[in-house]
């Protein structure tokens, strides 16, 4: 029979798929003798079964009932006591953090008897039905749906009719029971009193909220599995509203937007459970507590610091402090910024506290991503119209929006503005560009969210007024749809749209910069070198003119893994293809291809200079030639409308019918590629001479050139094999040309599926996997991305777009049967991928798993894959060097 209960002395931090995340940290901070309250945990593994069967698990209340006697015995109180009563918290707890996404349920046990034993046990009447009114307000939100709102409405009443002051404990008495009208109004029953029945109702709600909206639209947006269930932690309540001496806090061991060592936190006096990090009421500075309580402070930085050794990482704690004794609530690895992800993992390493494979492991192509994007230019930015906290950094430009639902419409970039965030906020938050509230400091809920998801925000705006559809600050209006710019690095917020200049980690990689007295390049450096030392996949990358190609060397590339030769016949050239297009004869033709053959040897030379030394793929022409020339619809009507003026259409009639002649229903799939080059005499020919002459005038210059040629889209090895040997006799007679490779693109599934036959003839394979992955699922990214993508995401069809992600099931086995039968022909054979997914961080990791030689990507995503291509080969060897 399976155990679903153990109590926190039982488990351990490493213990986080049976007892969640919070669990396992509770049970750890126990056995670490800790001032936690006494609890217990209820496994994911009874989550689990009561989302399979709808019921709570057989044996479930009997283990309950036994750990909760020790709970009893540890606290010498009991619960359901109508004179001294235990009461208890209910929490949710995966095994990774969802901040704010499920449910918790404080206070349970008071009933209309235990409220007036609790005030005349502790003397504080008003305490005691404050405690009474938020429980009813949390058990009726989380376990029978009842709107907040209704309750809120009934608060605001009592308030108002208070003058604004705070409720005395007539005025909370009246509260409750009016919140046990709403209570009744939408249940149809009373508020349960019996202390055992609101536990049970607890557990279940709270394993329901698994599967509520937000915490699977959170965990599909964080890629957390679905299946994995929540934990339940039900421990003994310790009260931060017991007065003055009293309060509640969260405390970062190091800052979790800079990463600076230091104590970080926000404090709230006489306040219980989630007012902190709800943002109702604003919070003050965790220093100050030195002041107010110099006891418990001293005693919380003891802890801090024993937290971070026993983690060996930044640690996140949720504290409480009752009259003047401190308890230990939390603690977890910490969100951070990616700017403090690079600096903590880096500190930690100089520290000695963990190892450079480890510190590489503890950032993420991800947050290098985001640390490359632009920042406001703060000499153009105009005088702010307020600052707030700086929770979450970046620059974020868009329309005002007041209510999620706006932000998750707009069809342009929009900045999310509220008093304060809920978890209901969640698909706005997601679809916003930032986030400003009000009201809430660091720990917020926005500011946790925003963090965790790497969006700008900034918190606590106090000068902000937040209406329904505009807001206020000192004197200006802003209304929906007006534009501002929030700076989540210095909390500014700005009217219109304020100038943004590019990231200094971006400058560093460009030469602009040095990391020196900078913290955050110092460590983006340290880890970039030790990424590039550990790593195995070499990372090239996709550039077709000189000019990429030097910021891709500048950005750490070790070879061009695709140059598309399409791109050099755009712009002034593209007259020179329409001749081709319209040769009537090989005469004309001939003088069309002769034409070009300078320009691109030029534009050949260029690029070998750049990347002199290092690789260079050329991928001969691929796309169907009518993509040169203007859209059938442009031509019909400018031909239609000479003809109607009675004038002779002349060069746009030829073209017309040229277009008319060349048109194709699916061009994707017609006349391309290496089609092309067998359909149209002289086309590849003239490519592959241009390619052998300008490397052999570079070998002339002193360089050292190192071409190959890339032909695309094969399908059959005589494809391959027939431009193969037209090739090398090209070559051949080039005096003073390189040896140099020919190879083919892998694009086609069949190619994939006789990759053993294709590498007789192929000395190399480069994995096109935009292409792949359109053939392989069988539709078009220009067509259906738009149009049921977001659905597929939204179903969980798609974890990711198979576009941005490798589909690693499907497109993936293809490139793994393709490898493996290659090299079973040609052991030395080199193989790399020079899709998008080249640059992809999840992508990469599978590339490393599948054996390849190298990734190809754009060049702002060269650092990128960079890193991941070492946490790689970091994660492959499970090293520890320091």
């Amino acid at each position: 029979m399976s155990r679903y209960v153990y109590d926190f002395f039982e488990g351990h931090k490493d213990r986080k798929d049976l007892l969640g995340g919070k669990g396992a940290n509770l049970a750890e901070m126990t056995r670490m003798g800790l001032p936690v309250p006494p609890g217990f945990t209820v496994t994911t593994e009874a989550c689990r079964e009561y989302l399979r069967t709808g019921d709570l698990p057989d044996g479930l209340f009997g283990e309950v009932e036994e750990h909760l006697r020790l709970v009893e015995n540890r606290r010498g109180k009991s619960f359901g006591d109508p004179a001294d009563p235990l009461l208890l918290s209910v929490r949710s707890g995966g095994k990774f953090s969802m901040p704010g996404m499920m449910e918790t349920i404080l206070d349970i046990g008071l009933n209309d008897h235990s409220v007036l034993g609790l005030a005349a046990h502790t003397g504080d009447a008003h305490f005691a039905w404050d405690s009474y009114r938020r429980l009813i307000q949390m058990f009726g939100k989380t376990v029978y749906d009842v709107p907040g709102e209704d309750f809120d409405a009934e608060l605001a009443k009592a308030r108002a009719a208070a003058g604004g002051e705070e409720l005395g404990v007539a005025e909370l008495e009246d509260l409750v029971n009016a919140y046990k009208k709403v209570f009744y109004a939408h249940t149809g029953r009373a508020f349960p009193q019996a202390p055992h029945e609101q536990l049970y109702l607890a557990i279940a709600a709270v394993f329901k909220s698994w599967n509520a909206e937000r915490a699977v639209l959170y965990r599909r947006q964080e890629r957390i599995p679905q299946d994995l269930g929540t934990a339940v932690n039900v421990m003994a309540m310790v009260f931060g509203n017991r007065g003055p001496d009293s309060g509640t806090g969260v405390a970062f061991t190091r800052d979790p937007a800079t990463g600076r060592r230091g104590v970080y936190g926000d404090y709230l006096q006489n306040a219980q459970g989630e007012d902190v990090v709800a943002g109702v009421r604003n919070t003050i500075s965790l220093t100050e507590l030195a002041t107010i309580d110099p006891v418990s402070y001293r005693q919380l930085l003891s802890i801090m610091q024993r937290l971070e050794q026993r983690y060996r990482d930044l640690c996140d704690i949720e504290f409480t402090i009752e009259n003047g004794n401190l308890w230990m609530l939390q603690t977890r690895v910490g969100k951070r910024t990616p700017a403090a992800a690079f600096v903590i993992a880096a500190q930690l390493a100089d520290e000695g506290v963990i190892s450079l494979d480890e510190a590489l492991q503890r950032v993420s192509g991800e947050q290098l991503a985001q640390l490359m994007f632009p920042h406001f230019d703060d000499a153009a930015a105009p005088a702010p119209l307020t600052t707030g906290v700086p929770a979450s950094p970046g620059a974020a430009v868009g329309a005002v929006v007041f209510d999620s639902v706006a932000a998750a419409a707009a069809t342009g970039p929009v900045i999310l503005v509220r008093r304060e965030t809920n978890p209901d906020d969640l698909p706005g938050m997601i679809a916003a560009q930032g986030v400003l509230t009000a009201r809430g400091g660091k720990t917020s809920h926005a500011a946790v969210v925003a963090r965790g998801m790497g969006k700008t925000c900034v918190c606590g705006a106090e000068d902000i007024h937040v209406g329904e559809t505009v807001f206020t600050v000192n004197g200006h209006i802003v209304r929906a749809g007006d534009v501002i710019s929030i700076d989540g690095t210095t909390g500014r917020v700005y009217s219109g749209a304020v100038p943004v200049k590019p990231s200094p980690v971006v400058r560093y990689f460009e030469g602009e910069l040095t990391p020196h007295g900078d913290v955050l390049l110092s460590a983006v450096e340290r880890l970039m070198i030790h990424a590039d030392r550990k790593a195995r996949l070499a990372v090239h990358a996709n550039a077709d003119t000189a000019t990429d190609a030097s910021r891709a060397r500048r950005f750490g590339a070790t070879g061009v893994g695709l140059c598309r030769t399409e791109h050099m016949f755009l712009g002034d050239r593209r007259v020179l293809v329409e001749r081709l297009i319209l040769a009537e004869n090989e005469t004309e033709r001939d003088a069309a291809l002769a034409a070009l053959l300078p320009l691109q040897r030029t534009d050949f030379e260029e690029l070998f200079a750049v990347m002199d030394g290092l690789p260079v793929t050329v991928r001969l022409l691929d796309p169907p030639l009518h993509e040169f020339l203007p859209p059938l619809e442009d031509l019909t009507a400018r031909v239609a409308r000479a003809e109607a003026l009675g004038e002779d259409p002349g060069r746009d009639g030829e073209l017309l019918i040229a277009v008319r002649r060349m048109h194709e229903a699916n061009p994707m799939l017609g006349l391309r590629g290496v089609r092309l080059g067998l359909v149209v005499p002289g086309l590849f020919a003239m490519q592959v001479k241009a390619i052998a002459q300008a490397a052999a005038a570079r070998v002339a210059a002193g360089g050292n050139p190192q071409p190959e040629i890339m032909v695309p889209l094969v399908g059959a090895v005589q494809e391959l094999e027939t431009v193969r040997l037209e090739a090398e006799a090209i070559l051949s007679e080039v005096v003073g040309a390189p040896r140099i490779r020919v190879g083919t693109m892998i694009e086609v599934p069949r190619a994939a599926l006789t990759a053993g036959q294709i590498a007789l003839e192929a000395e190399f394979f480069s994995f096109g996997t935009n292409d792949l992955t359109q053939m392989t699922w069988g539709f078009s990214r220009d067509d259906v991305e738009g149009e049921f993508f977001g659905r597929y995401l939204d179903l969980g069809i798609f974890p990711a777009s198979p576009f941005e992600t490798l589909d690693r099931d499907g497109v993936g086995e293809l490139v793994r049967m393709a490898v493996d039968r290659g090299r079973a022909v040609r052991p030395a054979l080199t193989v790399g991928v020079c899709g998008e997914h080249g640059g992809d961080p999840a992508s990469v990791r599978f590339f490393h798993e599948s054996g390849l030689n190298y990734v190809s990507c754009s060049p702002f995503r060269v650092p990128i894959a960079r890193l991941e291509a070492g946490r790689a080969a970091c994660a492959a060897a499970g090293s520890d060097s320091r």
